[in-house]
């Protein structure tokens, strides 16, 4: 232990045991899945990410060992920690370097937005030095002035290679073209069971899977308009769960960004009509089911049904309103009285 601790230590890495853990020093091989909390603090003790509280949720980190993980210190130092063990590791800077842009993927994730979002088509290390926001002044701020970084570990499992199912950001590009049909179908399986928030997110993380990968082609080459081809029907999929769950306003964004590439697609028309109806846009609603009879007259029976529906809440809510107000303007004066 103590020659471990000086190995770190000539690395620019200083460990504290705060609660030691269970058995013996488990191997590490590559393969290995490690699960374990983490916090991150400045060296004043400003905490910047904790994993038992980010986007409100208590959800661990997890890491495949060998994959080539952004921020490498977290694998160097886990390897030296026992399942149940807490452990904190004072890091000089050339370790934390990296350390906005993980923060910022780990903030997205939890979130629920693309763990790349806001990241550049470019390399860590370029992407450090472009300065541009990273969306969280915190993040830019330590982007600018790189400083040390205190991490604060438990580890909770340790998984032997072969022992579970490898999560997407852990597949080489084979793997994950080769796993999008299969969530795909997995996320069909689920809505059908009406089981809407399980399916929409297997929908989400086969388009996050394409999209990793349409990152590294240029837009408009044929590899990239061939993974675009994949990402469509999973993202109309996706829509669909959204107009369920009532999030309207992303179904039209969404919709939108599919009509402006392909302005055939009738399914994109349609389910912006439906989010537009909902969110009182009478106007966009009745242009989308326009073009939706223009690219598709057989749909004139779903159209028309649609219409109706629309025109009938629109009623209702107008008659609700009159009511709400009726008598509001016209209420007799008071009658003076005399003592």
């Amino acid at each position: 232990m103590e020659e471990e601790a000086r190995k770190l230590l000539e690395e620019g890495i200083r460990k504290k045991l705060l609660s030691p853990g269970k058995g013996e020093l488990p191997t590490f091989p590559n393969g290995t899945k490690v699960v374990f909390h983490f916090r991150t603090s400045l060296c004043n003790g400003t905490v910047l990410d904790d994993s038992r509280t980010m986007g409100g949720r208590c959800k661990p980190m997890e890491l495949i060992l060998g994959k080539k993980f952004k921020l490498a210190v977290w694998e160097r130092v886990i390897i030296t920690m026992r399942p149940g063990e807490v452990s904190e590791f004072t890091c000089d800077t050339k370790h934390t370097a990296l350390y906005p842009l993980v923060s910022q993927s780990l903030r997205n994730i939890s979130a629920g937005k693309d763990p790349l979002e806001g990241q550049r088509h470019c390399c860590g290390i370029a992407q450090i030095h472009s300065h541009h926001s990273l969306g969280h002044k915190d993040l830019d701020q330590l982007q600018a002035s790189p400083q040390p970084l205190l991490y604060t570990l438990e580890l909770l499992e340790v998984l032997p290679p072969g022992s579970f199912q490898l999560d997407v950001w852990a597949m080489t590009d084979e793997e994950k073209l080769q796993f999008v049909p299969q969530i795909h179908e997995e996320g069909n399986r689920l809505f059908k069971q009406g089981q809407i928030k399980e399916a929409t997110d297997k929908y989400y993380n086969g388009i996050a899977c394409l999209k990793n990968l349409q990152m590294k082609e240029h837009p408009g080459d044929e590899v990239w308009v061939k993974l675009d081809h994949m990402i469509t029907p999973l993202l109309l999929n996706y829509c669909q769960c959204k107009l369920l769950q009532g999030q309207y306003y992303e179904v039209i964004e969404h919709c939108t960004s599919l009509v402006f590439k392909y302005e055939d697609n009738v399914k994109a028309f349609y389910k912006r009509a439906k989010a537009h109806a909902a969110v009182w846009n009478e106007a966009e609603a009745r242009a989308d089911f326009a073009k939706v009879l223009e690219l598709d007259p057989s749909l004139e029976l779903s159209v028309a049904k649609e219409l109706r529906a629309m025109e009938e809440r629109i009623r209702s809510k107008e008659k609700e309103e009159k009511g709400r107000y009726k008598g509001l303007f016209n209420t007799p004066p008071a009658t003076a009285t005399t003592g």
